[in-house]
């Protein structure tokens, strides 16, 4: 979360409304999206699901690691020494960093939030969604995905982000969290063939 829109770590108590800078766009996605994660995680027996930001973490962890083995040989080993191992750890660094930017990219493709939630009748389904918003651009692009027993839907929603944001800057999470329960109960009364 950007370091200008700060959101209290416990749901639940008087929060603040988040502010930001809205003519910052990054800012303005950043706590758009939030505002959606908070109001998607607050659903009825919807849980995190975190294996697409741990496989971030992992290439991340393995990018570091090769590069804590290269500065921990280097240190042993003086540099005329260390030349072979230095030349190998900086082209895996560079290797993994083509595969974050492949990951991030085609895998995470804008993901913010997934979420696996059990209904009332016992059914798993589970809950993605994306953003994507312009430079420059007012419009902001929000995709929610579900995956469950009837197969895959998704619903995309452009909207301005004055819908959201009042003209001090602050998030309206209740304008948000309409807006989402709107398609999230639009993509359960979906059938599969359309």
């Amino acid at each position: 979360m950007s370091s200008k829109a700060k959101r209290s770590e416990n749901p639940g108590k008087d929060e603040e409304p988040v502010k930001i800078n809205k003519w910052d766009g990054i800012a303005v996605k950043h706590a758009l999206d939030d505002s959606v994660k908070a109001a998607l995680m607050n659903r009825t027996n919807m849980k995190e699901h975190h294996a697409i930001v741990d496989g971030r973490l992992l290439i991340c962890a393995l990018a570091v690691s090769t590069a804590l083995v290269a500065h921990i040989y280097d240190y042993q080993y003086s540099f005329p020494a260390s030349k072979p191992v230095l030349i190998v750890c900086v082209c895996v660094y560079f290797f993994m960093m083509g595969v974050l930017t492949i990951y991030t990219t085609y895998v995470e493709k804008g993901i913010f939030a997934v979420g696996n939630q059990k209904d009332e009748k016992g059914n798993h389904k589970r809950w993605q969604a994306s953003s994507d918003m312009k430079k420059y651009d007012d419009k902001y692009e929000l995709t929610i995905q579900l995956r469950d027993s009837r197969g895959v839907r998704e619903a995309t929603v452009v909207k301005s982000v004055a819908n959201f944001i009042d003209v001090n800057g602050t998030v309206l999470d209740d304008l948000v969290a309409n807006e989402l329960n709107r398609v999230v109960n639009s993509l359960n009364a979906d059938k599969k063939d359309k």
